[in-house]
Formats: C-alpha cells, structure tokens, sequence
C-alpha cells in the first residue's frame, strides 16, 4: 500500500519519499489510520517492521492539526526502555517532522541533564524519554506533563522485563486521563495484556507477526561447542568467512568487556557496548560499528532493542539468553525491512535447557553442527552434522587466543 493512500498529510509524505520510502509495511497500514482518528492502538509487531514510522508519522500529523493549549508544554510523551532506543526515536521524529513546526526533546539518562533542562525550558511538542530520566526531571519540576495529548509507550515488554512497571505507574499519575495511548510491543504476554487493560480505552488491536516468532528472514544456525573454546571459535568464524559487521551477544558486562578485549588481541577492531558505559561511549561505539571501523560489537541485552543498523549481516550468541523472549529480540537485530541475515549461537552443553527452552518458544528446532577442529568433548555429538567445508574468501589477521570462561548471574537494569 502506498502512503499516500493512508491519510498522511503533504509534508509528511515529503519527508517520507525523500528516504527513499514508497509502500507502506504491514504495521504502517493498519496502525497509521486508526491512529489519525483517535483511536488507542494495541499493537504487537517485530523488530524490524516499520512500527516507529508506524506511530510517529501519524503522532506528528494529529499534533500539527491541533494548536496546543498551553505553550511550551509537551504534548506528546513517548516513553522508550533504552537510551539507544530513544534516540533513535526522536531521530525518526526530526527526520520525519523536518518540514512541520514540531521541536522535540530526548530525555535518557548517562548524561548530564543540564541540556535537557534547558531545551525543556524553551518549549517542545514531544519529548521522547526513559522512565528513569523522565522521574528525575519530573521530581526537580522542570518538565511539565499536564498537556500530554499523546502517549506511545514503545516496546512495552521490555520495559516490565527491565522493571519499569513502578516507574511508568508513576509517570502515569503525571499524566491527564483524557489522552490517546499507543501501546507497541514485540509479543502479547500475559502481564502486556494486564497492562493495556488498565491503559487503554477500547483499543484498536494489530497483531503483524505471529506471537514470538523470529524475522522470517533470519538464518538460524546453531554450533555446539565446549564452553571454553567459545571465543577461539568466534575468531576463527569471523576470520575464515570474512566477516565485516558482526553483533555479538552475552549475558554479562564483564562478559562483554572481556570478550572484546580478547577479541581485539586477536587482530578484530571491536568495541563493547552495555548498560555500565556511558552514554557517550555507547554512542561513540555504535556510530563506529555502523561506519564500518569498528568490526565487532559486543553487546549485552540492554542493545538488543534499539539498535537501528542497516544491513546487519551477522548476529552471534556468544552466549544464549536466560529468557527466551530475548534470543527473538537479539536476531531481530538482522534480517530487518526484507534484509537476509544469519544468527548463529555457540552453545555449550550447559545450555541446552535454554536452547529446548528458545526452540519451544519458536516451536521449532534449531539446526544443529559442528566447526571441524571445534568438535565438543564434554557432550555427546549424536546426531550432529558437520557442515561442509568451504574455501575462505579471504584471509584474517584473526589468530586462535586465550581461552575464555564467561557466565554470571543475569542482572537487570533498573534505571536507564
């Protein structure tokens, strides 16, 4: 469907055109339209779908057709679970909005707020934000949210997987009850139910992709493999296939701090991205990964949403998820609008509860083999394939190093 069959206003579709986008994608068609005629959505929807277009365009359109109340007062609230993903929101809201008199703030933590204080004074229409940062702006006063018209709370789940639940209560409490409220999410849970339940007010309900189902698009491979040669495994995979953008996924800070480290000592230009850096390294890691000098990026779950990377090729589990909704969220980051990509996960014999666990998520099997010289020794191989041996396209300065131990108790981040 085209968009300009969906209501959008010239401007708008301007901007849109001018990136190179024609057809709308499934989420955009049924959420665009019920959105520009005040209805509350409920919306489930994968990565890699279009769904920031799919509220923002129609946001920035019911804004612009209304003059606000009070000036200098948001209108619209978008609340996000990770700074990465907030910024990329309000990325997609200037992008979008460039030829409409709408200002928007972003509001994260990890930063100093003194920015975001000032901008705040001088007036905005949407102000995208964490639940952590947007409480402390709320409990200092230099935010008013007594205007909020809109409200869109984006990956819904993650944010009560993270523990966000009291704080978005408390934010709620901030907020008028005559509002529109957008809910978008990855998957319909139980406790995502409960929620839209208290929220929302005769909600539209799109539901794009089957319930907690990986990109379509995504291969999906899995290498057995001792614990201890995991890394050296990573190494020889990257080098042997020629591999030039890879995502790489742990559990643990420390375990993404090391792996990088060793990483970089086998000759790969890498960089480590998790909830323990600050913004401005996060930043600084993510923007050299998309530009191509930076070749690995190792990342804890706190980067499995929000990451907005063109053309990921490659995603690897250094190390496979406790929770199983987090394996979808992690490959989604590849094979996203249409793009082929290729997940792989390394697992150990330890990890086998947690494969059976994610292959009865996906309700399916996984395929399963071995590297040639990286059989495991402490498992049972039975019926496991080898797969074929293929000459390199290229050669690697990546060499076989220490061996590596990672694992540690799952933490959950509190406050973004």
């Amino acid at each position: 469907m085209k968009f300009e069959t969906l209501g959008l206003i010239a401007p708008l579709l301007r901007a849109v055109t001018e990136e190179g986008y024609t057809a709308a994608t499934p989420i955009q068609e049924q959420a665009i339209p019920p959105i520009l005629q005040g209805n509350d959505i409920f919306a489930s929807a994968q990565t890699g779908t279009g769904k920031t277009a799919g509220f923002t365009l129609p946001l920035l359109q019911c804004l612009v057709s209304s003059p606000a109340k009070k000036q200098r007062a948001p209108r619209a609230l978008i609340l996000t679970p990770t700074r990465e993903l907030a910024a990329q929101v309000n990325n997609s809201v200037s992008t979008y909005g460039k030829y409409l008199p709408i200002k928007s703030v972003v509001v994260f933590g990890g930063v100093s707020s003194g920015r975001q204080i000032k901008a705040l004074k001088q007036g905005s229409d949407i102000v995208v934000a964490t639940p952590g940062r947007l409480l402390d702006h709320v409990s200092q006063r230099t935010i008013d949210l007594s205007q909020i018209e809109m409200l869109v709370l984006d990956e819904c789940d993650r944010m009560l997987d993270m523990g966000f639940i009291h704080d978005i209560r408390k934010i709620l409490a901030q907020l008028p009850t005559s509002r529109q409220t957008l809910m978008f999410s990855a998957t319909f849970s139980t406790a995502i139910r409960k929620l839209a339940r208290t929220l929302l007010n005769d909600p539209v309900q799109i539901e794009v992709a089957p319930r907690n189902t990986a990109a379509e698009q995504v291969e999906q491979l899995v290498y057995r493999i001792d614990r201890p040669r995991k890394r050296e495994l990573i190494s020889y995979l990257i080098g042997f296939n020629n591999w030039q953008q890879v995502l790489v996924f742990t559990r643990t800070k420390h375990g993404a701090n090391r792996l990088a480290e060793q990483l970089a000592k086998d000759g790969l230009k890498t960089a480590a991205i998790h909830g323990n850096k600050s913004q401005a390294a996060r930043t600084r890691a993510l923007h050299d990964f998309k530009k191509g000098k930076v070749r690995v990026l190792v990342a804890t779950d706190v980067a499995s949403r929000g990451l907005d990377i063109d053309q990921l090729p490659h995603v690897v589990n250094f190390e496979l998820p406790n929770v199983p909704e987090d394996y979808v969220h992690r490959i989604g980051r590849t094979g996203r609008a249409g793009n082929e990509g290729q997940a792989i996960s390394l697992v150990s014999n330890d990890e086998q509860p947690l494969l059976k666990g994610i292959e009865k998520l996906l309700n399916r099997k996984l395929p399963q083999s071995v590297v040639p010289g990286y059989e495991p020794t402490a498992a049972s191989k039975q019926g496991i394939k080898e797969p074929p041996r293929s000459k390199p396209r290229s050669s690697s300065n990546a060499r076989p190093g220490k061996k590596s131990q990672t694992g540690s108790r799952r933490k959950r981040l509190r406050k973004a």
